[in-house]
């Protein structure tokens, strides 16, 4: 099935517990029938084959846990204007739910996950970029609420994987996203940083799809965004 609305992809990315779901709700919300939004945990590889206890000793922080081939078709698909079906992943056994989604383009996709702008063939397709700045105390704040409610997971546990993995794994492959960012807004997050990301993409529906980037070949060290914007 395909639409013959244009559809703009907007990454939503940052670190475990920024807020990033949080956002794509809010703006999913905003633009209601315009919108809709799609997930990078819904992306992690299916681990059914191993054992129970292999699946909890996996490093879930680290990007080679996520299905990126399919993860991009699902993206092209989109933005192509065709009906998809998107995966689903149960977080407490660590396997891909039997049943997936069906997911139809809409003139905006937020999409939110932790490493939507690390690859280059990833981070081309997204018409704008959004990183969310996040203390690591606030964040930690987050996730202990989070996986203590919905994956049932006890304190111990989720400050040991935040100490073991997910601090680490954020220095290593989510904050040096930030260069390659077009909007870059700190936490917490204002009513006016929303007002002001809100009407920044109701202005997506009047801009060119074609987007000039700069060279994806470059060390995420250097600013590749001369016209990044903080909120």
């Amino acid at each position: 099935m395909t639409t013959g609305s244009p559809t703009k992809l907007i990454a939503l990315t940052g670190g475990s517990g920024a807020g990033k779901s949080w956002l794509a709700n809010h703006l999913h919300r905003e633009f209601d029938d315009e919108a809709t939004t799609l997930s990078l945990d819904n992306f992690y590889c299916d681990f059914s084959r191993h054992t129970l206890s292999d699946r909890e000793k996996i490093n879930f922080d680290h990007p080679d846990t996520i299905d990126w081939a399919l993860f991009e078709n699902v993206l092209r698909a989109l933005q192509n204007g065709e009906t998809v079906l998107v995966p689903r992943y149960d977080f407490v056994s660590h396997t891909r739910w039997n049943n997936g989604e069906w997911r139809s383009p809409r003139p905006f996709i937020f999409v939110e996950g932790l490493w939507l702008l690390s690859s280059a063939r990833i981070r081309e397709l997204f018409n704008l970029r959004v990183f969310l700045d996040c203390p690591e105390s606030l964040r930690l704040q987050r996730r202990m609420t989070r996986d203590f409610k919905e994956r049932g997971r006890t304190a111990d546990s989720i400050l040991e994987q935040f100490g073991n993995f997910v601090a680490p794994m954020h220095e290593r492959f989510v904050e040096v996203q930030k260069p390659w960012a077009d909007l870059v807004i700190e936490q917490p997050i204002s009513q006016g940083n929303l007002d002001q990301l809100t009407a920044r993409i109701r202005a997506m529906r009047f801009e060119s799809d074609s987007t000039d980037f700069n060279s994806f070949g470059a060390q995420p060290t250097a600013p590749l965004v001369a016209d990044r914007q903080y909120l």
